[in-house]
């Protein structure tokens, strides 16, 4: 995916510490080169109408900063300089334009520089985009001039600041969730790897009883450890995935006490009933066997259904109906959530599910599949996922 990365979240086309997605990067170009086009250049060509002789120089250097606002995001450095020194040109043959004004392209940058770039890096531009205060004031722009100068470059830092701290404080959001989530994780397959050591033990013991008398039943018994024990590798490399943080046992449940059904797609009826009690109409639809699934495919799918299904309650606004669809293939098993919920206007109803589409993205990667949440063109949400059943078994 070219530039992008995939995040600890297992999702891509986040934004890293010093980059922007090309998405947005993008975006970023187009809206500050018309800002700069519409803003700087109506002021030159206003400028320049009376000395015809300045103004074709001074357009071809307007959209010489427009042009270079295209790597601003790659090389800010560069491209301020650039900008800086083709806003003083402007300046210097238009002295009509004021030297705030000459120099928004190198403004817009400095923003951007101060978003994507250490503190420190940031703070020598900011420093020597205030160089030219002088200059404005030498040209006859008096303390006023300066101060607007001043005051437009110090803002132009803080607001690229402001999201710095906004970006950074998203990735520790999500790295946070990430860690619980695998901490979750660990702990569900901490379980399911006892449970089938538990069972290799008892089918040991009935093996050695009846290795001598009945040995169809013995060889039995070991195959059925032989695939206990495949399996129990398969979900301590998965457990060994997760990185989660050790967790003392539950002093709550007295040794020897009945476990409840662990989370499993055959507890999936249970799961929609519950959904069913708000009022949403659930419709389920089966494909494939799911009885003789990994362990570990089995969690994820239940609950990569169970958070889809959570975040239609909570985030699908008019929702009535929603519909899961797993389909267990060879090689695969397939998990689709759809709604006929609306997204909230002015919102994303994937940035509003928030640790949920975490936690789905994580639990998905740490069996090697993936996930996909996304609006439907006709209305509604959808989530699907698509586990691989070798990987984890």
């Amino acid at each position: 995916m070219d530039r992008s990365r995939r995040q600890p979240d297992g999702t891509s086309t986040a934004e890293g510490p010093g980059e922007l997605s090309p998405r947005t990067a993008r975006r970023l170009w187009w809206g500050s080169a018309a800002l700069v086009l519409g803003v700087l250049g109506t002021a030159v060509l206003a400028a320049g109408a009376e000395d015809g002789r300045q103004l074709p120089v001074a357009v071809v250097l307007v959209l010489a900063q427009a042009g270079a606002l295209r790597w601003q995001t790659r090389a800010p450095v560069a491209v301020l300089a650039a900008n800086a020194a083709a806003g003083l040109a402007v300046w210097a043959l238009l002295p009509e334009v004021t030297l705030t004004g000459a120099l928004l392209a190198a403004q817009v940058t400095l923003c951007v520089l101060s978003a994507t770039r250490t503190r420190r890096l940031s703070a020598g531009a900011l420093a020597a985009m205030c160089l030219p205060a002088p200059l404005a004031f030498a040209a006859g722009g008096g303390p006023a001039g300066v101060t607007v100068y001043l005051l437009a470059v110090v803002l132009a830092w803080t607001a690229g600041q402001w999201r710095r701290a906004q970006r950074e404080r998203t990735r520790a959001e999500t790295r946070r969730a990430v860690v619980e989530e695998r901490a979750r994780i660990s702990r569900e397959v901490h379980d399911v790897v006892a449970h089938t050591l538990s069972v290799m033990v008892v089918q040991a013991g009935a093996a050695d009883d009846v290795f001598t008398d009945r040995p169809d039943q013995a060889r039995e018994a070991l195959r059925a450890i032989e695939t206990g024990a495949r399996s129990a590798l398969g979900e301590l490399r998965l457990l060994l995935r997760a990185f989660g943080p050790d967790e003392e046992d539950d002093e709550s449940v007295e040794p020897g006490a009945p476990r409840e059904p662990g989370p499993s797609l055959a507890r999936l009826d249970a799961l929609t009933d519950t959904v069913r009690t708000s009022g949403m109409t659930v419709h389920v639809h089966r494909e494939g066997r799911c009885d003789g699934l990994p362990a570990a495919v089995d969690l994820a799918a239940y609950r990569i259904i169970q958070e889809a299904l959570t975040n239609t309650l909570r985030h699908a606004a008019g929702a009535d109906q929603v519909s899961v669809r797993v389909t267990a293939e060879e090689e695969c098993v397939q998990v689709t959530v759809t709604d006929n919920g609306r997204t909230a206007q002015g919102g994303s109803r994937a940035a509003g599910a928030g640790r949920g589409l975490v936690g789905m993205n994580e639990r998905a990667r740490l069996v090697g599949g993936t996930v996909r949440a996304a609006p439907l063109p006709g209305g509604g949400f959808e989530v699907a996922a698509r586990l691989p059943v070798e990987r984890a078994s």
